[in-house]
């Protein structure tokens, strides 16, 4: 770290966010001493100050400031050259004052660590209390106390206790929304003889606005969903928490009319978010006796399926986004699985997360992956996607990485008959609701 980031990390007043007043505060003052090594083990051991800065710079040489606990003064301890005009200023500093609630506790621990004090901490006529002391070379300061400092002490203290208590409690609700969050997902899954499927939501904050699950829609079928909402963080979340709500109670409908089932999800997602929010989402329908997939992909990325010989295909969008429009239709399509062939539902926490370089991870390291692990559990395969996103983007996680794997395992009919596409009616803005 260079020597003036050094510095600004260092704690003090927070930067005004209104900007009224263009930012000041003092950087440092100098303070002339004849041996750095010796006086830095005065002020740091002795004292107790911290290194601030230590610093080489290739016109002037080693440069070394000290600051106290608070860090909101520094001093720089100089070693100018001899004959010099600044050689005649070591031990010439008369007039820094370091302020404390407590001069006789701070008089009596430091000279217990032998520094030099001029007089024992006396009261003075101005309401305080003060005595001052010399480093090593006679540089002199004075060490004060009075009772208004003594009170703004006291209220920053507290201030400080209730922001750390806003943040425990602040924690503490993340906690339990994050265990509430978790409870969303599916906790079990219905079984089926030719479908081994798994999936996953590696969270990047305590909770965040991607969905998956699986919904048992009787009669050996099961409706696959995987979403993202808008946003990010707790409002995510809600919206989340809103969209499973909407699917899981107008399931009912999916297995016999699932366009009217997705409109009926839509209206509600509608009517109860805000003009801004919206979602992205697939959902598929896997009839276990025969292999037929139908689904709707509203907005979402593209599942890839990838046949057991080679061949790749991606079941693009049908349908707009849910949550935009009060009137709104989808396309139904389907695929037809076989033995072998393995299913991917992702989010854009999978395809783009990045690395230190700026590159995404995308699809194609994405179905790199299935192959080289398809002779896996769709288990497995989940976690060693989630293994070489997290090594491809080792940093902090920037979104929720979400998938859904998907192998077919048993034997299926050749053919299923083709379902015909329903046409999609023009959709009405989200703001022209009345």
């Amino acid at each position: 770290m260079s020597g003036f980031s050094q510095l600004s990390s260092l704690g003090a007043e927070p930067i005004r966010l209104d900007r009224q007043d263009p930012y000041l505060r003092l950087l440092w003052i100098n303070v002339f001493v004849r041996d750095l090594e010796r006086s830095l083990q005065f002020y740091r051991d002795q004292l107790g100050f911290r290194v601030a800065l230590d610093y080489s710079y290739d016109s002037v040489g080693r440069v070394l400031a000290v600051a106290p606990p608070d860090g909101r003064a520094v001093l720089a301890l100089v070693t100018p050259k001899r004959n010099s005009a600044e050689a005649k200023l070591i031990g010439r500093c008369r007039h820094g004052v370091f302020v404390t609630e407590d001069v006789v506790a701070k008089f009596e621990e430091w000279r217990m660590r032998g520094v030099h004090f001029h007089h024992p901490p006396q009261t003075t006529l101005w309401g305080g209390i003060f005595t001052s002391f010399d480093d090593l070379d006679g540089n002199s300061f004075a060490l004060v106390s009075r009772d208004n400092f003594v009170r703004e002490i006291e209220a920053e203290r507290r201030a400080a206790a209730e922001q750390q208590e806003a943040e425990r409690m602040r924690a503490q609700e993340l906690e339990i929304a994050k265990q509430v969050q978790a409870r969303l997902f599916p906790q079990t899954l219905p079984p089926l003889k030719t479908l081994d499927y798994a999936g996953i939501c590696a969270q990047a904050r305590e909770v965040g606005g991607d969905y998956y699950d699986f919904l048992h829609l009787g009669a050996d079928r099961l409706g696959m969903v995987i979403g993202d909402t808008s946003g990010k963080g707790i409002g995510a979340a809600l919206l989340m928490a809103n969209l499973q709500a909407n699917l899981r109670s107008q399931s009912a409908t999916a297995l016999h009319q699932p366009q009217r089932f997705l409109q009926s999800v839509n209206r509600l997602f509608f009517e109860n978010t805000t003009d801004s929010a919206y979602a992205t989402l697939f959902f598929g329908e896997y009839d276990d006796a025969s292999g037929r997939l139908r689904y709707v992909n509203c907005g979402h990325y593209p599942p890839i399926l990838l046949r057991a010989g080679g061949e790749l295909e991606r079941l693009d969008s049908t349908s707009t986004v849910l949550g935009l429009f009060p009137e709104w239709d989808c396309a139904l399509k389907q695929r037809l699985l076989a033995a072998g062939d393995i299913l991917a539902l992702y989010t854009d926490g999978v395809s783009e997360s990045f690395n230190d370089q700026g590159e995404e991870f995308g699809e194609e390291r994405l179905i790199e992956l299935l192959l080289r692990n398809r002779e896996l559990s769709s288990q497995a395969i989940l976690q060693a996607v989630v293994d070489e996103v997290r090594r491809f983007s080792p940093r902090q996680q920037h979104d929720d990485i979400t998938l859904i794997v998907a192998k077919c395992v048993g034997e299926l009919p050749a053919s299923v008959l083709r379902l015909p596409a329903k046409s999609r009616s023009k959709p009405k803005s989200k703001s022209s609701r009345g």
